[in-house]
């Protein structure tokens, strides 16, 4: 059996294997972040360097970066999946560095989220919403049309309010959240959808298991959060001025986008917020929920016929 070294050192010397070499270097070479790479690190780098770096520059243009040209993170082109390439000099050549690629960030925070909060859970026509299944509905085409322009316009770190959605039951404002939560995902963005009612009863039982302050310091850094369904949880003091109060205040000091639906209009839900499970009424103390609300989210009706029945 021949060698592996004379195997290479024979095809070398073959015309057909130098004309692939020469093109493949050419076109490794004239790569755009490889130029970019090499002119950036001219003063550390020689000749002889690239040139016994160009696997690790071929193998670099192969890959995709910043998920550009993967569909999904299961669709991943690149050798690892989910993690994709950056050039860096070590121990006198180039190399390369994986690190988790825009939609890996986002699938292991979803999951490490999941595994903390339970009411994360939502219906899965929801989780599979999109804007082109609600556009035909003249019911909601203003509201569709507010959450799409919220999307189309949406910048990382911008002041940017979110949308109070609210109206009856049944017009699919949850439906809005998960078309608005699926678009900035392809985007890129991660988002958070909580179920009002289920994440207070569980951010209480969470008070013996020493899991509460992790879980609210997670929603309230989430990039962008969604509350489903305020108002239709059993308001308690300790919910409104320790839990609602706080993650609110974070948000609104932070500008981080935060999205709600509702059955009630914005002086239902300051009522409902005012008196406690125990009849006790204070006013002044939802007055302060609703002025956070009413900074962060602009509130929409969504109207049309209950699609539940």
């Amino acid at each position: 059996m021949e060698k592996i070294n004379k195997t290479l050192t024979r095809l070398a010397g073959h015309e057909g294997f130098q004309k692939r070499y020469e093109m493949m270097r050419s076109q490794t070479l004239n790569h755009p972040e490889v130029k970019a790479f090499i002119e950036s690190h001219r003063d550390e780098l020689t000749s002889e360097m690239v040139e016994k770096s160009l696997s690790k520059l071929f193998e670099y243009t192969q890959q995709s970066k910043e998920c550009s040209k993967c569909a999904s993170l299961e669709g991943c082109v690149n050798f690892m999946q989910g993690y994709h390439p950056e050039l860096v000099i070590q121990r006198g050549s180039i190399d390369l560095k994986y690190d988790k690629c825009p939609r890996k960030v986002m699938h292991d925070e979803k999951r490490r989220n999941e595994k903390l909060i339970q009411s994360l859970y939502v219906p899965s026509d929801i989780l599979h919403a999109t804007f082109d299944s609600i556009y035909d509905d003249d019911n909601r085409i203003e509201a569709v049309d507010k959450a799409a322009s919220y999307v189309m316009d949406y910048q990382p770190g911008s002041k940017q309010k979110g949308i109070y959605f609210y109206g009856k039951f049944g017009v699919g404002k949850s439906y809005l959240l998960g078309a608005i939560a699926n678009k900035l995902a392809s985007q890129k963005v991660s988002s958070m959808i909580v179920y009002v009612p289920e994440l207070f009863r569980e951010l209480k039982n969470s008070i013996g298991d020493q899991t509460l302050n992790s879980k609210i310091e997670t929603i309230k850094k989430a990039p962008v959060l969604m509350f489903d369904d305020i108002g239709a949880e059993t308001m308690s003091s300790w919910t409104r001025d320790e839990i609602l109060g706080p993650i609110l205040q974070f948000r609104m000091q932070e500008s981080l986008p935060t999205f709600f639906t509702s059955n009630f209009d914005l002086q239902g839900l300051e009522h409902h917020l005012s008196y406690s499970q125990r009849g006790e009424e204070e006013k002044m103390k939802a007055r302060r929920i609703m002025e956070r609300i009413k900074y962060l989210a602009e509130p929409v009706l969504v109207e049309g016929p209950n699609r539940r029945v």
